[in-house]
């Protein structure tokens, strides 16, 4: 079933799109394609809740359209695709709420670890897994183990992930290597930092996109977003598809990046 999440074929970056497949593809510059998008999955349980459906149901649609939308991001030829599945914050919710999304989170790691080495497909979990099952730390290695095989598209999934916290392990860490004598905190830098982090080796994200009508940034890559392109629809993301991604790939290839200087 992995296989209906990346699909095989060529990308968007080596050889020209579909012809008449959508209007937005004529629009969109193969060229200036960001490397890295990141979503914030939110709105699953307010769709469940319009259709009178519990708020479970919502969680699995929104995994169907994770489903969509990374087969999308790879034949577009992207190369890293993030999204926030399940916070820090999160475990305040339900029993049955919090069981169901970590039922579906196995579920999708035994899919992965039956095709990925097959389809050549990485998969990364970020996040602290000490609270996790350890079934579902155990799947994380496997998972870690078979990508390390593998370059190409990658799929980051954050699991129990906060940036906050993640920001107070890397200095934990830090700290740790100052007590044993690997480092002095004079070494201490931005590329040294960032290396400490859950993204370790991944490029930041060029474009963060938050369906659901939201606007802000709920603890999400603090860190890694210092110069993210951020795009907001009120779409829930259920029905977020593949028209919407291009919209809001449109609309990241439309600003000005200037990264603080002047073009």
């Amino acid at each position: 079933m992995w296989k209906k999440i990346f699909g095989g074929g060529k990308t968007a970056r080596e050889e020209k799109a579909p012809a008449n497949q959508n209007p937005l593809y004529d629009r969109i510059n193969w060229q200036r394609l960001p490397r890295h998008v990141a979503i914030i999955m939110d709105g699953n349980g307010r769709w469940a809740q319009k259709r009178a459906l519990p708020r479970t149901a919502g969680h699995k649609a929104g995994a169907e359209t994770f489903r969509r939308i990374a087969t999308c991001c790879k034949n577009l030829g992207l190369e890293y695709l993030t999204v926030y599945a399940f916070s820090t914050e999160n475990w305040k919710r339900s029993e049955d709420e919090v069981s169901t999304i970590m039922r579906l989170f196995e579920t999708y790691l035994h899919e992965a670890i039956d095709t990925m080495e097959r389809d050549q497909i990485r998969l990364k979990i970020l996040g602290e897994q000490a609270r996790i099952s350890p079934e579902l730390r155990r799947l994380i290695a496997k998972t870690d183990e078979i990508s390390a095989h593998y370059d190409g598209f990658q799929a980051n999934v954050c699991i129990n992930y906060g940036g906050r916290d993640e920001i107070v392990r890397a200095a934990k860490k830090f700290a740790a290597l100052c007590m044993e004598g690997s480092v002095t905190p004079e070494e201490l830098t931005e590329g040294l930092f960032s290396g400490l982090l859950d993204t370790a080796g991944i490029p930041d994200p060029e474009l963060i996109i938050r369906p659901s009508g939201e606007i802000r940034t709920s603890n999400f890559l603090l860190w890694q977003s210092a110069y993210a392109e951020y795009y907001f629809t009120d779409v829930l993301w259920p029905d977020f598809d593949e028209a919407e991604l291009k919209k809001a790939l449109l609309s990241y290839q439309s600003r000005n990046r200037r990264f603080g200087g002047v073009k």
